[in-house]
This record gives C-alpha cells, structure tokens and sequence, in this order.
C-alpha cells in the first residue's frame, strides 16, 4: 500500500517558530516531526510514500531526498497554494489507485497506531481518539461501528470522539474531493462527510501513540512523548562530578561540564557546551551546537540548534528557535497563562515563553509566562517582557 503525508502547511498557529521551517520540520526530541510520521510507516512495512510540500518545500526535499536513508521511497507532489487537506490530497491524485493510507505530516504517530489503522480490514476507515479538546478538530458521532457524522470545529459539545487525519481511503474519495473544491470547500474531513452515504467509513481505535501540535506550547507534550521512547546513546565528554540520572542521551562532541546535574528523560544534541554547574531537569531537549553557562537551570523545555543561554538563567516550559541568544540572568519561568494568538486567548495550565529564531536578550532580561517573542527580536539589558512581540521587534 502506498502512503501519502500532507506536510504542505506553515503553521500559521505556530508562528513565530515556522518563519524559515514548515511546520512538520520543527524538531521534537531533536527530530523534525515528519520524521516520526515516516518512521512509523516504514515499521509497518509501507515503504513507498508520497509527501505532498508547499510552504519553504526545499527544506522537507533537502532533508529526505529520495527516502533511501530512513528505509523509504519518496517522491514529492507540490501544493501550489495551501488551500487545504483536501486539496492538497488532490494534488496527488494522479500518483495514486485502488487503496492508499492518508497521514498528516504534523502529528507524532507511532508503529502501532499506523499498525492498528493498516489491519482494520475496511476501507475507507479512520483513526479516531477521545480528546478533552474535540471544539479544536472534527469531531465523528458513531453507530454500529460506522461513523455517521462529521462536525468540524463544532461549537457545542456533540462527542469527544475526533479525527485525527489518519485514513485508508480508496480512489474513489476523489470524486466527493473535485465536488468539494469546485464549491469552495478544502478540508478533508468534509470530504469524509460528504462521502459517508456511498462509502461508510469505519472508525478505528488505537493504544497507540497520536499526539499533534496545533499551537506552540504543544510543542512541549509532544516533545515529552517522544523523549519517554529515548533510546539512550551517550557520547562526548562528561567531566569529573556530574550527576546523570534517568534516559539522558549526549551527542558527539559535547561537553558536559563538571557540577552539572541532568535528570532524564533528557536528549542532547552533537557539538554542546553545557556548565559548569547547570541543571536541567526531565523532558528537555536541546539541539546541536547548543551553549548553556554555569548556573542556569532548564526544565521541560526545547532549545533548538545554535541556541546559546547565559549563566545565572532560568528557563522553565519554554522552546527557543534556532540561534535564540541570551546574556546571563534571564528569567523565563513557566506558570499557568493566558495566551493571545490572533484574536484569540488560550487558557494553557503551564507555559513559560515561545522565542522565535535568532532573538537575542540582554542581561537581566525578564519574560512573563505565556509571551510569545517574534524571530530575529533585539532585547536589551534589564527589560520585562509582559506581551508578545512582533518579528523584528526591538526592546531598548
């Protein structure tokens, strides 16, 4: 059976942090999350794969090229404009027939999700989980093991049962796509529902795992997930009175200075310099090239590649983007917060800050919880961030 991954979309809710990466390329345990997605078809033994790519597409091509290296066969279909899971679906229409799997390439799915999915033995069928926030997704009624119905994003409470965007659909689907998208509706899960008298679609079950990012801050669950699979590998250097406990994986090259304390789960990348005397507690992970000076303390948090955290600092539920930079002292504790996105504001029970790529603090800096900083920000010494800021933006 062949697969096709839907990794065309920004992340429009994810800004700051998909400035220069799609949104299935932010790394999660130090891991672009498409590669979870590809990962787990290829256990299952799917190996020819289709990823359909639109927004900044070079950045997905140039990573997986032709597929070989993570066990796969890949061939790219481009998604002009981002008009939808539907659409985008359509756009590889003519690289598919009979039955194929359909998968977002924005969630992290593991080998027996996909598995439970693939050995359903109905098609069209579709992964469905329960979810305490359905308003955020289609959510499915269901009778005598048959979806029935589809509400996107409803306002009222109809079921906690969701789509998770995972489906073993045939061709014919692409017949309700064409009606769709030439009345001016793009979502794939419209297509779902406008199918389900013709083609009755089986809901599926899994234990497995299915987690997706939709805003910033589940950056941290999914990273938490996925560092709770940790295949340990320690290398690099770790000096004299450092204290390891818990799955803690080092990269090549890295140093861990002396007095470090580090409580897994925890992943660190290749080419680090981290202490002395730094803490950093469980589920953090920290990518390449990555300097953390003495005294600073990190928890549950993702610091991407070339991030670099002066001494005397505290950072707690943040993710940083590439190249974010700070002088010593900054505070970016993490704490139950209202968080504005758009015109909207999210209650999230624990968050610190999300800073875009290449922003740089001065010393003494202070970030409110639940603030969200743009790329390529300037703060000075001594400044208290209480609201999000802008790309660009400057702080004097």
């Amino acid at each position: 059976m062949k697969a096709v991954i839907l990794a065309a979309g920004e992340g429009m809710r994810l800004r700051p942090l998909t400035v220069s990466e799609p949104k299935v390329m932010i790394p999660v345990a130090n891991r672009p999350v498409l590669e979870y997605v590809v990962d787990a078809l290829v256990k299952n033994d799917v190996h020819d794969i289709v990823v359909v790519v639109g927004y900044r597409k070079e950045r997905i091509m140039s990573h997986f090229e032709d597929g070989k290296k993570f066990g796969a066969r890949i061939e790219y279909v481009v998604q002009e404009k981002q008009l939808g899971n539907a659409h985008a679906l359509s756009c590889a229409k003519d690289r598919l027939s009979g039955e194929f799997m359909v998968l977002p390439g924005d969630n992290i799915v593991d080998k027996r999700a996909v598995g439970d999915l693939l050995n359903a033995g109905a098609c069209p069928c579709a992964l469905v989980v329960e979810s305490e926030n359905p308003s955020k997704y289609g959510v499915v009624t269901i009778e005598k093991d048959t979806i029935r119905g589809v509400v996107e994003k409803p306002h009222d409470m109809i079921s906690n049962v969701i789509l998770t965007g995972l489906y073993v659909l045939n061709d014919k689907v692409f017949k309700h796509i064409d009606q769709l998208i030439a009345s001016g509706e793009y979502g794939l899960s419209n297509a779902v529902q406008a199918s389900l008298q013709e083609l009755p679609v089986k809901p599926v079950f899994s234990d497995g795992l299915w987690i997706d990012a939709v805003y910033p801050w589940d950056l941290l669950e999914l990273n938490a997930a996925a560092l709770e699979h940790l295949s340990v590998r320690t290398s690099g250097k770790i000096e004299s009175q450092v204290s390891i406990s818990g799955p803690v994986g080092i990269g090549e090259e890295t140093v861990i200075r002396s007095g470090t304390t580090i409580y897994g789960p925890v992943l660190i990348g290749e080419g680090c310099e981290i202490g002395p005397n730094v803490t950093i507690f469980p589920s953090t992970s920290i990518g390449n090239s990555v300097s953390i000076e003495p005294y600073t303390v990190i928890k549950n948090s993702i610091l991407m590649s070339n991030c670099s955290i002066g001494a005397h600092s505290y950072l707690s539920h943040c993710v940083f983007g590439y190249g974010a930079r700070s002088q010593s002292h900054l505070m970016g504790p993490g704490a139950e917060s209202f968080v504005n996105i758009g015109d909207e504001f999210y209650k999230v029970p624990h968050m610190g800050s999300i800073v875009g790529e290449d922003t740089s603090f001065g010393s003494g800096v202070v970030i409110e919880p639940g603030t969200i900083i743009g790329a390529g920000c300037k703060i000075s010494s001594a400044a208290k961030i209480t609201r999000n800021l802008p790309n660009r933006a400057l702080v004097t």
